[in-house]
């Protein structure tokens, strides 16, 4: 396995930002007028989707060294001119400054997020036994539905709701799949390379169809499509982000993920 070091975190870290700059520029595509935009701030990324959306969020502080007051200071003022709550993902390896920074502003602990890792080597990986695929050009609204149902854990979702995977299913570097029950499609997931570090998220399975082991089957599917990349987009590792303790993570693990790391979010 690898060492979960400050490197190894440096390179999970870049492609989450890679992967909120893309969300970034999808949503700039679908609707200018919200004004989609990243900015490099305090060592990372500060990632504006719109003020309300989970996709608004600063990731990647303090990985490159300390973080000073003034840095902060335009990370918040970014946000504020925006209408956002600062929401930041506090990687454990960054820099100590950024932790004694946001404790003496007043930033409160709403979420865990444990970054799992898998070398992206080994035996080869087998077939799912669930009908899965990747989503065609045309079915954004079906991905964007099924990943929020599986969410939200409802039927009918708002246009805002549904905008979330609309963003992923329109990120340039993004692969979407569905996995189905019959003709219906009841879980889906995507992936997107970037650094050698294959990422998997979006992972969601409608009610009524959980404990089959349909998130198993995504997991192993774009694993396969990781490794069927090869001289393409050459990735030896492969990561995902999930709640601690939760049924996603034990998926994971037995499908030869481990726990690297675990991410503190922050808000303001």
């Amino acid at each position: 396995m690898n060492f979960a070091g400050l490197e190894l975190a440096r390179r999970i870290e870049a492609a989450e930002a890679h992967n909120g700059a893309e969300c970034a520029e999808a949503q700039q595509l679908l609707d200018p007028a919200v004004g989609a935009t990243v900015r490099q701030l305090a060592g990372g990324s500060a990632i504006f989707v719109g003020p309300g959306s989970p996709l608004t969020h600063a990731v990647g502080l303090g990985m490159g060294g300390p973080v000073r007051p003034e840095e902060l200071d335009r990370l918040e003022a970014f946000y504020r001119a925006r209408g956002a709550t600062v929401s930041v993902d506090l990687c454990p390896l960054a820099d100590a400054s950024l932790l004694e920074l946001l404790g003496s502003r007043g930033y409160r602990t709403t979420e865990f997020m444990n970054v799992l890792i898998r070398p992206l080597t080994g035996p080869e990986i087998a077939q799912p036994e669930a009908p899965i695929r990747l989503a065609n050009d045309g079915e954004e609204e079906l991905w964007a539905r099924t990943v929020g149902r599986g969410f939200l854990e409802k039927d009918t979702l708002t246009a805002e709701e549904m905008d979330v995977g609309r963003n992923i299913f329109h990120m340039p570097g993004s692969l979407c799949y569905l996995a189905f029950a019959g003709n219906l499609a009841v879980a889906a997931g995507a992936m997107a390379m970037y650094g050698g570090v294959t990422t998997l998220f979006a992972d969601s399975t409608t009610a009524g169809f959980r404990g089959i082991g349909l998130q198993s089957a995504l997991i192993r599917e774009r694993l396969r499509a990781a490794l069927a990349a090869g001289l393409d987009n050459p990735c030896d590792l492969a990561t995902a982000s999930t709640l601690p303790g939760s049924v996603s993570q034990r998926n994971y693990e037995r499908n030869g993920f481990q726990v690297a790391y675990t991410k503190t979010i922050l808000v303001r």
